[in-house]
């Protein structure tokens, strides 16, 4: 696990997409996860920075986002399809064709999530999986308790988690109790994950799933057995981790490395 710990969010967000450029320039062809929520918005910014000015093209990439509300059409404005088009797939030159969403507004839910872990088993895996986390230690909508071999299916939202993200609704009883989201086994199945967190109501979250047992309570700290899991951070997020200044040590030792 490499563990970055930026100046603030501007940084933290400049270095998640120059991980992200770095292996796009390597693999054009990158199957790439995406991730929703206030986070890696940043992040969308800087590579639509980059595409426009020439440095980046994703004429050749395929996407699969993490997950998708029950109940919102993809043109409702605080579904994850609006989203993801509004902060990034309009400022590229993405493929439609190659964007892949979790439906959250269809009858068989069962059967679409089956389709969606084939789609990604067609697309040859996931190359890099973009994730973010919520207060209660969740990735993607995989609550505190979720199996940690669990495929993508339909999950019920905890209270916090509806809370967290009532601010984005006129009324927290609009949020939607229930998501599509792809479970901890498919994630773990991506060949790189990159996790962002910033601000110190991540702070506790981020130091049990870096430093803390591993445990269904706390899904994100599953990734303690990825054998490529990067996580950036900003200052605040990096607070209450005991060996942050051992994280810095790491990081300034690698770059050392590089320049020689």
């Amino acid at each position: 696990m490499r563990v970055i710990i930026s100046k603030n969010y501007e940084e933290m967000s400049k270095k998640a997409a120059e991980i992200v450029a770095e292996r796009l320039r390597k693999k054009p062809d990158l199957v790439l996860g995406l991730a929703t929520g206030s986070t890696p918005v940043g992040m969308y910014k800087e590579l639509i920075r980059m595409h426009k000015e020439g440095n980046l093209d994703f004429s050749k990439v395929k996407t699969f986002n993490l997950d998708e509300y029950c109940g919102l059409s993809p043109d409702h404005p605080q579904s994850y399809h609006y989203f993801m088009w509004e902060n990034l797939f309009n400022h590229i030159n993405i493929n439609p064709a190659n964007v892949y969403i979790p439906s959250g507004d269809i009858e068989n839910v069962e059967a679409f999530c089956k389709w969606y872990e084939e789609k990604i088993k067609e697309a040859g895996g996931i190359d890099l999986q973009v994730l973010g986390i919520g207060r209660d230690g969740h990735i993607g909508f995989n609550e505190p308790g979720s199996s940690l071999t669990s495929r993508t299916r339909i999950k019920t939202l905890t209270e916090e988690t509806v809370e967290d993200n009532a601010r984005f609704f006129e009324k927290k009883e609009d949020v939607p109790r229930y998501a599509v989201s792809m479970g901890l086994g498919t994630i773990m199945e991506a060949k790189e994950c990159l996790l962002l967190a910033n601000g110190a109501n991540k702070a506790e979250a981020i130091q049990k799933a870096i430093e803390g047992p591993v445990s269904a309570s706390i899904t994100a700290s599953l990734l303690q057995f990825h054998p490529r899991a990067i996580f950036i951070l900003d200052e605040e997020a990096s607070k209450n981790l005991k060996r942050r200044e051992y994280y810095r040590y790491v990081e300034r030792m690698a770059q050392k490395l590089k320049e020689r």
